[in-house]
């Protein structure tokens, strides 16, 4: 009795420990997709001194008025064209569209 080896791989073994493989093929996928914990958002080092204003934000525009600020400062608006130079030590304001202080970074 001659066997036919390719038949024999197709099958694989009859009651042997990798018969039951298949049936983990599917939680193998899945483990596969599974998404990993993402790591917290990096803490940009303080170079312009922000935290020096973050009680402004939530507060209107015009409280900048009131602050007297001796470094290079920016006031980003809504649609407002800004250059993507870098520079550690600008502090930018960031105002949205109801007048507020949105956000404050460097940059």
């Amino acid at each position: 009795m001659r066997r036919d080896f390719n038949l024999a791989l197709a099958k694989g073994p009859r009651n042997g420990a990798n018969s039951n493989m298949r049936h983990f093929i599917p939680f193998l996928l899945l483990a596969a997709c599974a998404v990993p914990d993402a790591d917290p958002a990096p803490t940009l080092p303080d170079t312009c001194g922000v935290s020096n204003y973050t009680d402004l934000i939530g507060q209107p525009a015009t409280a900048l008025e009131q602050v007297l600020i001796m470094d290079m400062v920016r006031v980003i608006r809504p649609d407002d064209v800004v250059t993507m130079d870098f520079r550690e030590e600008r502090i930018n304001f960031y105002i949205s569209a109801d007048e507020k202080i949105s956000d404050i970074r460097c940059g």
